[in-house]
């Protein structure tokens, strides 16, 4: 069973920058999907990037050149690196995990593509 905590949220002017970190507890398999997804009260959680074991990425077109998604595996820890923030950043960031798949040739998963959940850190970015 993997757990899965976030770090590294926090308070940022538009402009800033800030690095997300998830630390997973173990993988049961040597084949693994991560990501990161994002969600404002009252809208749908949205994917934004994910990567898996062997180092494929994908992004969603909205953050591409801003973020940068990687992955310790010996640590295994997931991070976000997240530069020239906007108050449209503002969100809960959440970690999401899934056992024994890779990165789909289409893009970011979707929610229902993930077991494993943190329990998110909050970015928030004033102008």
């Amino acid at each position: 069973q993997v757990q899965l905590v976030e770090s590294g949220g926090g308070s940022v002017q538009a402009g800033g920058s800030l690095t997300l970190s998830c630390t997973a507890s173990e993988y049961i398999y040597s084949t693994y999907c991560m990501a990161w997804f994002r969600q404002v009260p009252g809208k749908e959680r949205e994917g934004i990037a994910a990567i898996d074991s062997d180092g494929t990425t994908a992004y969603v077109d909205s953050v591409k050149g801003r973020i940068t998604i990687s992955l310790d595996n010996a640590n295994l820890t997931l991070y976000l690196q997240m530069n020239d923030l906007k108050p449209e950043d503002t969100a809960m960031y959440y970690c999401a995990a899934r056992d024994g798949t890779a990165v789909p040739a289409l893009g970011v998963p979707g929610e229902i593509y993930f077991g494993y959940w943190g329990q998110g850190t909050q970015v928030t970015v004033s102008p």
